[in-house]
C-alpha cells in the first residue's frame, strides 16, 4: 500500500497529546492507545521522525509524516504514516498495523523481581513506560538471595583460605605465614550480608526510578490482567520472570541438613568431613572449590561418561588436572544416585544407592557425611494460571519465540505476554535473563531486537576460573561438518603472560574457535586467573558481528591478563603461533 493506516479507538477526553523524548514517541498516561500513541484532535498533524513496526504494532524512530483524521469506521480515528523523502528511504513502503485503546493501570507489569525482572524494569522506565513489578518472595530472586551472589562470597572467603594455606605458592613470592584459621560462621555471615546489601541496592534502584513494587503471588487472569494476593492490576504488557528452583531427581530425600540443594549449602551451617556432590556442572564445581578449601573431602557422582560434561573437552582435561587431581576430590561416572537417604550429622551417615546409567541396576552403595544435590534447576512456573491464556508449558518452561513473546498451545503469539530468564529455558543464566528482558522491552517499543544467545558468556568461579562464550570445539566441528565449512582453533597459554607470572599463577589457557572463510567467531574458552573477566571481549565481538581478524589490531595494556586474549586474536590468519 502507498500509505499506512493505524486504527485507534476514540481516545478518552482526558488523554494527552504524544510526548516526544530522545527521538521516540512515549505514552504519558495509562489511557494512551496501546501505551504508545495517543490520538490528538481530529485533523491534527504531527511531523516527526517516526515509522511503524509491523512486528509489534508500535511507533519507532525513522522518517515519516503522521496525520490523524476522522473515520466513519466504528468511530475510530485513523492515523496515516507516509514514507519520508529521504533518498535512502525513497523506495520504502509503509505497513499497516492496528492499535487498540485501553485503560490500563500500567504500560508494563513484571512478575518476578529477580535479576531479569530488575533489568527489564530499569530499561522500561528508561523507555518511558509506567512499570510495576510483582514479587511473591524476596526481592532479588535466586541470584541475589540463593545463587550467584552469596556463592561468590563463599568462594572469595574460601579462596583466601586456600591461598594462605598454600605455603609453597607463598614461598615463591617470599612470604611465610603461620597457622591459618578461619571462622565458619564468619564466612557464612559474609555471604548473608552480601546478599542483603545487593538486595537493598536492587530495591532502591527500582523505587528511585518510580518502579512500583507490588507484593504477592501473581496469577494471570488474562493477557492483560494479573492478580496478586487479594488485589489485581492491568497492563498493556506482562513479562513473566519467575525464575527457577533446584531440581531434585526422584528417589532423593532432601532434609536440608545432611542432604541438601545449593539453597541450603549457601548457609554453610556446618562443614561435613566428606561430601558427595551429585552433578559436576558449574554449581557442583564451585561448591567443591569451597568445601575442599575449608577442609572437606569431595566425591562427585556424575551420570555422564566424564565429569564436567558440558565443558569443551580440552578445557575439561585441563580443569581436571588443575581443579580435581591435586585436591581431595574423587569421582564416579556413568552412575545415577537413584536413592539417597539422609543421616544425622556426626551420628549416622547419608546412604547413596548408585545405579548403572544404562541398565539402572544397583552397582554400589556409598556412605558419606553429607550430600549436595547439584543436578540443575527447574522452571518455577506453577500457579501462574497459564491456561487462562491458552498456554501449555513444555517440561515446565513457558514457550516463547525469539523475541521472548509467549506462544500458546497452537504456536500463536499471545498478544501482550512475554517471558524471560529461567522460566523460558533458553539459557538459564541471570545475565541472560536481564538481556532477554531488555530485548523484550525494545520490541514492545517498536525497535525490533533479537538477542543472540550465542554471544552470552558464562563462567565457573573456581580457583582458577573457567569461562566461555559460544560453542565448544566439538560442537563447532560438528556444525562445520553438517554445514560444510572449516573450523580453525587458535590457542595460547597463561605461562607466557607477565602478569600471571608475577602472580605465580600461570596455569591455564585460552582458545579461539572460528571460521576461516567468514572469520566468524564460533566460540572462545578461557581457563586461568580471572578468566570470567577476560571473556567479554569475545562475547561483545560475537554480539556486534565483528570478524576475528578485526580484534587482532586492538591494543591491550601491558602487563595485564587481557594480553592472554590479545595473543589469541593476533594469531588469526597466521599459520604460526604468535
Amino acid at each position: 500500500p502507498a500509505q499506512t493506516t493505524l486504527r485507534l479507538a476514540k481516545a478518552p477526553s482526558h488523554s494527552r497529546r504524544p510526548s516526544f523524548r530522545s527521538g521516540r514517541m512515549f505514552a504519558m498516561s495509562s489511557s494512551t492507545a496501546a501505551g504508545v500513541v495517543c490520538a490528538g484532535p481530529t485533523n491534527a498533524r504531527v511531523s516527526r521522525k517516526t515509522t511503524v513496526s509491523a512486528m509489534a504494532g508500535r511507533v519507532a524512530p525513522a522518517r515519516v509524516s503522521v496525520r490523524a483524521r476522522a473515520s466513519s469506521v466504528m468511530g475510530a480515528r485513523v492515523v496515516t504514516a507516509r514514507p519520508g523523502s529521504s533518498p535512502s528511504r525513497a523506495s520504502s513502503r509503509a505497513l499497516t498495523a492496528k492499535v487498540v485503546a485501553h485503560d490500563y493501570d500500567y504500560d508494563l507489569v513484571i512478575i518476578g523481581a529477580g535479576v531479569g525482572g530488575h533489568g527489564a524494569a530499569l530499561h522500561a522506565v528508561e523507555c518511558g513506560m509506567k512499570t510495576a513489578i510483582i514479587e511473591g518472595g524476596t526481592i532479588g530472586g535466586t541470584c541475589v538471595n540463593r545463587g550467584c551472589v552469596p556463592s561468590k562470597a563463599l568462594l572469595a572467603a574460601s579462596g583466601r583460605v586456600r591461598e594462605m594455606k598454600d605455603a609453597d605458592h607463598l614461598k615463591m613470592l617470599g612470604i611465610e605465614v603461620g597457622d591459618v584459621k578461619f571462622d565458619r560462621q564468619g564466612i557464612a555471615d559474609h555471604a548473608t550480608n552480601l546478599a542483603s546489601t545487593i538486595r537493598g541496592n536492587l530495591t532502591n534502584s527500582m523505587t528511585a526510578l518510580g518502579v512500583e513494587i507490588l507484593i504477592g503471588s501473581a496469577t494471570l487472569t488474562d493477557n492483560h490482567t494479573v492478580r496478586y494476593g487479594n488485589k489485581k492490576c492491568t497492563a498493556n504488557n506482562i513479562i513473566i520472570a519467575t525464575g527457577s528452583t533446584p531440581f531434585v531427581p526422584p528417589g532423593i530425600e532432601v532434609d536440608g541438613k545432611t542432604v541438601f540443594t545449593s539453597d541450603d549449602a549457601l548457609k554453610l551451617d556446618w562443614l561435613p568431613p566428606w561430601v558427595a556432590i551429585i552433578g559436576s556442572g558449574y554449581i557442583g564445581l564451585e561448591f567443591s572449590d569451597v568445601y575442599t578449601a575449608l577442609g572437606s573431602d569431595v566425591t562427585f557422582i556424575e551420570a555422564m561418561p566424564k565429569i564436567m560434561p558440558g565443558f569443551d573437552a580440552e578445557i575439561g582435561k585441563q580443569a581436571e588436572r588443575i581443579l580435581i587431581n591435586p585436591r581431595n576430590i574423587d569421582y564416579v561416572t556413568n552412575v545415577l544416585a537413584t536413592k539417597v537417604t539422609p543421616g544425622i550429622p556426626g551420628e549416622k551417615p547419608v546412604t547413596i544407592e548408585l545405579s548403572d546409567f544404562k541398565t539402572r541396576e544397583v552397582v554400589d552403595t556409598m556412605e558419606v557425611d553429607a550430600c549436595l544435590v547439584a543436578t540443575g534447576r527447574a522452571p518455577y512456573t506453577e500457579g501462574l494460571n497459564l491456561a487462562s491464556i491458552n498456554v501449555e508449558t513444555q517440561r515446565g518452561f513457558v514457550p516463547v519465540d525469539e523475541r521472548m513473546r509467549v506462544t500458546d498451545k497452537d504456536g500463536n503469539v499471545v498478544e501482550g505476554v512475554w517471558c524471560i530468564g529461567d522460566a523460558n529455558g533458553k539459557l538459564m543464566l541471570a545475565h541472560a535473563a536481564s538481556a532477554q528482558g531488555i530485548a523484550a522491552i525494545e520490541c514492545m517499543n517498536g525497535r525490533d531486537n533479537v538477542l543472540n544467545h550465542n554471544s552470552v558468556p558464562a563462567a565457573c568461579f573456581t580457583h582458577p576460573e573457567v569461562s566461555f562464550v559460544g560453542l565448544t570445539e566439538e560442537q563447532a566441528r560438528a556444525k562445520g561438518e553438517e554445514e560444510g565449512f572449516e573450523v580453525v582453533v587458535k590457542k595460547t597459554s597463561f605461562k607466557a603472560n607477565s602478569k600471571a607470572l608475577a602472580e605465580k599463577e600461570a596455569d591455564g589457557m585460552a582458545k579461539l574457535i572460528y571460521r576461516p572463510d567468514t572469520e566468524e567467531i564460533l566460540g572462545m574458552w578461557i581457563m586461568g586467573l580471572h578468566a570470567a573477566d577476560l571473556i567479554h571481549e569475545a562475547s561483545n565481538a560475537i554480539n556486534m558481528g565483528q570478524k576475528a581478524s578485526q580484534l587482532k589490531f586492538a591494543v591491550h595494556a601491558h602487563p595485564t591478563l587481557a594480553e592472554v586474549v590479545d595473543e589469541v586474536f593476533k594469531q588469526v590468519g597466521s599459520t604460526a603461533a604468535h
